[in-house]
């Protein structure tokens, strides 16, 4: 059963009695990846964790293809900073095929073909936590590919690692994007929105300030706050 569309209705949430989003009406379909941009602050992460069915809006409703059950059917996470499991690679991936369901016959041929596609074989035997960063959002990438998902959100997933590293991260994402799968990320990177994005969804202190696509808004961006982001200026949130 499909995930998609994700339709936000009117979400608002607070934490503490400080509003974090506000009023965000939005609706993901399947197609090219969507970027979530805008400044610290902005509600990107939080957002996506409502995508992802991991956190309950104070106000307003989240639908998953009309459903409001939010336990994942067909989408997967990876977060910023994943965790990994204190195993080797090789029984982080197994440990993803079996919680996924994945025949225990089929496990070892899967997770050789997740090795294969991020570049870890040769890592296969090495504890998972002794990976370099790029390494570890490899590894992380794999696991959530494990599902089979038909919606992956990532949150920042190349903040901090070097060029290569990051030129390998896209190359998996435009891969997964190819193939279908609907990719939504969080992601301060304008040059990485440049080279992969579809549409951006812009936010500003909890609020979509503008949706259109990742040709419109870097041509013509609509709103003072959005020019101000594509010119490295200082946005402030208050």
């Amino acid at each position: 059963m499909s995930d998609l569309p994700i339709k936000l209705s009117h979400v608002s949430f607070s934490a503490a009695a400080t509003p974090i989003l506000r009023g965000i009406d939005l609706v993901l379909r399947a197609g090219a990846p969507t970027f979530l941009m805008g400044p610290n602050g902005s509600g990107k992460t939080t957002l996506l964790r409502f995508l992802m069915g991991l956190m309950t809006p104070t106000s307003g409703t989240i639908e998953w293809n009309g459903s409001h059950d939010p336990a994942p059917r067909r989408r997967a996470m990876v977060f910023q900073h994943p965790v990994l499991l204190r195993r080797s690679v090789a029984a982080n991936l197994l440990y993803a095929l079996e919680q996924a369901g994945i025949e225990k016959s089929q496990q070892d041929k899967n997770c050789t073909q997740l090795l294969e596609l991020v570049g870890l074989v040769d890592l296969a035997d090495r504890p998972a936590r002794r990976l370099s960063g790029g390494e570890r959002q490899k590894l992380a990438f794999a696991r959530a590919l494990a599902r089979s998902p038909e919606l992956l959100i990532l949150d920042e997933p190349t903040a901090s690692l070097d060029p290569s590293a990051t030129l390998a991260i896209e190359q998996l994402i435009a891969r997964a994007a190819d193939e279908g799968i609907k990719i939504v990320i969080a992601s301060h990177d304008l040059g990485q929105a440049r080279r992969l994005a579809g549409d951006i969804v812009f936010l500003h202190r909890g609020q979509i300030l503008e949706t259109t696509s990742a040709v419109s808004f870097f041509q013509r961006a609509q709103t003072e706050q959005a020019e101000k982001f594509l010119r490295g200026d200082l946005i402030i949130e208050r």
